[in-house]
């Protein structure tokens, strides 16, 4: 039997929720990992002991740079980031410096090092904008409402303008709401996570706008194989990653109280600024150039997210 290629790889973000799910797979089929994350929303004790971690902010040229020199990485998977999309309305310049300045930082060392791709984990669950065909393809010419979603498509650009110039290879992954494991209802706050906690211990749990929303759940475990087959697939290409599934917030919330005994009933407040009514996208490109489909149904990873926090938190 051949023997796997294994690789030396930097994770940026690699303490956050996606970023250190993904550290922990890429260690276990044996790659070499290395960590740049500040802790600002990221969580040290989700690091493996097996990646080398660095504390440091994507922002700070000269520290990557030599993190880059010492290491000279195959591929960069690059998920640090400002992710709230509140945070982004309130300071849309801190959300430009880091996700904008950061991916250019890394894009350049990218190129003075001679990485072999660099795998760039985008939003779709708030880059398309509320009036997007439903469900979107990566055809749809995206639409941001917010900041965040803003920066993210800037960063998109950047990717595709170094590559049409210096013939950088990329993936860029669009995912829809990720939810799973890791993921903590504070900093990185997803509604699952909230949820999660609020009824576990019993608070007042909080919906934003009628609860109507639509949204598609994606669970982490199946990001991370996304992320894991575009090592080698998915060359220059734009790729959603969701299940193509619709749930409203409300739904949501009822699968969740049942799963964990909640008893109250949610409290409605008005809806916040940036945040979008209907987000559902197509996967069929990920399962055509990634060989990629979805394979935990919601039910199934709530339950696997409750058990987590239960016994992690």
């Amino acid at each position: 039997m051949e023997e796997k290629i294994k690789y030396k790889i930097l994770v940026t973000g690699g303490a956050g929720f996606i970023g250190s799910n993904l550290v922990d797979k890429l260690i276990e089929i044996g790659h070499t990992v290395v960590v740049v994350d500040n802790l600002s929303t990221g969580n040290a004790d989700f690091l493996s002991p097996l990646a080398l971690f660095y504390q440091q902010d994507i922002r700070d040229y000269k520290v990557l740079d030599m993190i880059f020199e010492s290491h000279k990485f195959d591929y960069v998977f690059h998920l640090a980031a400002q992710i709230s999309v509140p945070d982004s309305v309130k300071n849309p310049n801190k959300d430009a410096e880091i996700n904008i300045m950061g991916t250019l930082n890394l894009l350049e060392l990218c190129l003075k090092y001679g990485v072999k791709k660099l795998i760039f984990s985008s939003t779709g669950g708030a880059i398309y904008g509320d009036n997007a065909p439903i469900p979107t393809s990566e055809e749809y010419c995206p639409h941001p409402m917010s900041p965040y979603a803003i920066s993210k498509l800037a960063s998109e650009h950047y990717i595709r303008f170094f590559s049409d110039q210096y013939s950088l290879n990329y993936s860029i992954l669009r995912y829809s709401n990720v939810y799973g494991p890791k993921q903590t209802p504070k900093g990185e706050a997803g509604v699952v996570a909230i949820f999660t906690e609020k009824m576990l211990n019993n608070e007042e749990t909080y919906i934003y706008g009628d609860g109507e929303q639509v949204r598609d759940f994606i669970h982490v475990y199946d990001v991370v194989e996304a992320n894991i087959l575009s090592l080698q697939k998915g060359d220059k290409e734009v790729i959603n990653i969701s299940t193509n599934s619709k749930t409203t917030i409300n739904e949501l919330f009822n699968i969740m109280k049942k799963e964990t005994e909640y008893n109250k009933f949610p409290i409605y407040k008005p809806q916040r600024a940036g945040d979008i009514n209907v987000s559902l996208l197509s996967n069929d490109k990920a399962k055509i150039v990634l060989g990629w489909y979805p394979k935990l149904k919601l039910q199934e990873g709530v339950k696997n997210t409750i058990d987590w926090y239960r016994t992690s938190i």
